[in-house]
C-alpha cells in the first residue's frame, strides 16, 4: 500500500505538509493521513469531510492530470479556535494534454472545490503549479 509521506509539522502545527507519491492509491492514503490533522483541529464532523473532499479532489487531479512530483500543504489560522483551513496541492504542470472524458464519470472535481470553497484558485510559477483551495469551517 501506498500512502502519502509526511514532510512536516508535528500533531497540533498549524500546517502539515505531505509528498504525494504518483499512484493511484495515493489518494487514500491521503484522506487518512489528514482525517488525523483535521480531528487534532478539532473540527466538526461536516467541516471536516468538506475539506477531505477538497483534498481528495485536488489529490487526484494532481495523480491523473500532473508530473511528478506532487505536495499537499493542509494549513488552518493560527488562532485558537480554527475557523479556515486552507488545500494547497502543487505539482509540476500537465503530464499531457487534456483528454476527451466521459463526464458521468469525470470532470466535476474542480467544480466540486468552488461549490465547497470560500475562495479557490491556481497560482502558476515557474515549473509548478499550485491549486488552492480555502474552507471556513467554523
Amino acid at each position: 500500500m501506498i500512502t502519502a509521506l509526511p514532510c512536516a509539522a508535528p500533531q497540533g502545527e498549524v500546517e502539515h505538509v505531505f509528498s504525494l507519491p504518483h499512484a493511484p492509491e495515493t489518494a487514500g492514503g491521503v484522506r487518512r493521513r489528514v482525517r488525523g490533522v483535521l480531528a487534532d483541529w478539532n473540527l466538526t464532523a461536516d467541516a471536516a469531510a468538506d475539506v477531505l473532499l477538497v483534498v481528495s479532489e485536488l489529490v487526484t487531479n494532481a495523480i491523473v492530470h500532473a508530473l511528478p512530483p506532487a505536495t499537499l500543504r493542509v494549513s488552518r489560522d493560527p488562532g485558537e479556535a480554527c475557523v479556515a483551513v486552507r488545500v494547497e496541492v502543487t505539482d509540476t504542470g500537465p503530464a499531457a494534454l487534456p483528454s476527451a472524458v466521459d463526464p458521468d464519470e469525470h470532470g466535476r472535481g474542480l467544480e466540486i472545490v468552488s461549490t465547497l470553497a470560500e475562495r479557490c484558485g491556481v497560482r502558476v510559477q515557474s515549473g509548478s503549479t499550485c491549486r488552492w483551495a480555502e474552507l471556513r469551517v467554523d
